[in-house]
This record gives C-alpha cells, sequence and structure tokens, in this order.
C-alpha cells in the first residue's frame, strides 16, 4: 500500500482537503486552505512540497498593445 499524507497549508500549516502519495505529481497546482481562505500555488513530487513564489499574472496591469 502506498504511503498518503495530508497536504498542509504553506500559510498557516492547517490540513487542507487535498491528500497527496508517494507516486502523486502535482505541477502549479492552487491549493486553496478553508482555515485561512488563501491560496498558494504548489509543486508537489514523491511526498515533497515546493511553494511557487512567482507574481500572479492575473493582478499585473493590462498591456496597451
Amino acid at each position: 500500500m502506498k504511503r498518503t499524507e495530508w497536504i498542509r497549508c504553506p500559510v498557516c500549516g492547517g490540513k487542507t482537503r487535498d491528500r497527496i502519495r508517494e507516486d502523486t505529481v502535482l505541477k502549479n497546482y492552487p491549493l486553496y486552505c478553508p482555515k485561512c481562505k488563501q491560496e498558494a500555488l504548489i509543486d508537489v513530487a514523491n511526498l515533497q512540497i515546493t511553494v511557487i513564489t512567482e507574481p500572479d499574472t492575473l493582478d499585473a496591469e493590462p498591456m496597451n498593445v
């Protein structure tokens, strides 16, 4: 049986509603925390979670073409 873990929020440390297994691979996954009501982009591989801290393109000002 494969090992599973709950994904914890990188902001508050609370449990989210998502679980990962040893063979789970996620890229640019928008993780939402129901406790602190924040969203973070994460990458997951081999039960290792990495937070992506690049600026959000939706908050950028529109370009005039």
